[in-house]
């Protein structure tokens, strides 16, 4: 079920995505085809998951939760294309393919990064069958939050402030809850604030984004160790490579195991706390730390 569902939303915001793309006039095509190249290179489509997935538990019409995912997936997309940059994590592939500044160049990706950015927010601030202005307001702040300062560019800065030195496992839970945390926990606060949710709702389906959302780095930390170039579809060491601090070199690799498993039951319980069926979430939760990619 949870194989399908993935596969599903995965096809479904890849044709948003596309059609938003597509729209798009030819006044620069260099630049079309590098956000494009950038956005449908390919991935399961986590954070467009669980916008689709939350939002249906909470009886959201998917049609209003489309644009939502589209313009999450930009975000994201737009800060692989940065991170890949030779400044940034200098890489050569992405999910098995060239980054956008090896295919096309670096000022192009730059600009794909920026373009994809503020598409995101062109797509949530046009209006959205289902949703009040006030509703799309608060959508869009979520997304900035967790897009800047507060969150994913916030969290990349203690990154690369962090490379070549070792930092406190506070610190680095700090750093990754807002580089990779902020985003996931975005996406399910998108399907909340679209179902006009309860306040136990929120406060259940937060924590499990909290949750899951850490756990999902501490298992990326783990397989850059354990899990082939092939699997990873980017080069396999490129964090010991880079000397930067991972849960695994700050608890070993059984202690970084551990606490993925501890972060997966913590949200596990957060769901307990809800009055629906909430097993494809869960079961999500629990393939974050079973996934080879």
């Amino acid at each position: 079920m949870l194989t399908d569902a993935i596969k599903t939303y995965q096809q479904r915001v890849d044709k948003v995505l596309r059609q938003h793309l597509h729209n798009l006039d030819d006044a620069a095509p260099t630049l079309k085809a590098a956000m494009t190249h950038g956005a449908l290179l390919g991935g399961k489509r986590i954070r467009p998951f669980l916008v689709y997935s939350v939002g249906n538990l909470l009886n959201v019409p998917i049609t209003t939760l489309d644009n939502l995912a589209a313009a999450i997936e930009c975000v994201h997309a737009y800060s692989l294309i940065h991170d890949d940059l030779p400044a940034m994590d200098d890489d050569c592939l992405r999910r098995g393919q060239p980054t956008v500044h090896i295919a096309f160049d670096e000022a192009s990706a730059i600009l794909a990064g920026d373009a994809l950015q503020t598409l995101a927010f062109d797509i949530i601030s046009t209006p959205i069958d289902g949703l009040s202005p006030k509703q799309q307001l608060a959508i869009v702040k979520s997304l900035a939050k967790a897009s800047g300062y507060q969150g994913m560019c916030g969290g990349q800065a203690i990154d690369l402030s962090a490379t070549n030195q070792r930092i406190e496992l506070a610190r680095l839970t700090e750093l990754h809850n807002k580089k990779t945390g902020a985003l996931i926990s975005c996406a399910v606060e998108m399907a909340l604030i679209a179902a006009d949710a309860s306040k136990s709702d929120y406060a259940a389906l937060m924590g499990y984004a909290h949750h899951v959302g850490l756990a999902f780095q501490v298992q990326d930390d783990i397989l850059d160790i354990i899990a082939s170039t092939e699997e990873l579809g980017k080069p396999q060491g490129s964090d010991e490579q880079s000397n930067k601090s991972t849960f695994p070199q700050l608890l070993g690799l059984e202690g970084a195991k551990q606490t993925s498993q501890q972060l997966v039951d913590d949200a596990l319980s957060e769901l307990t706390k809800l009055p629906y069926n909430s097993q494809l979430i869960a079961d999500f939760a629990r393939y974050i730390i079973v996934r080879r990619i």
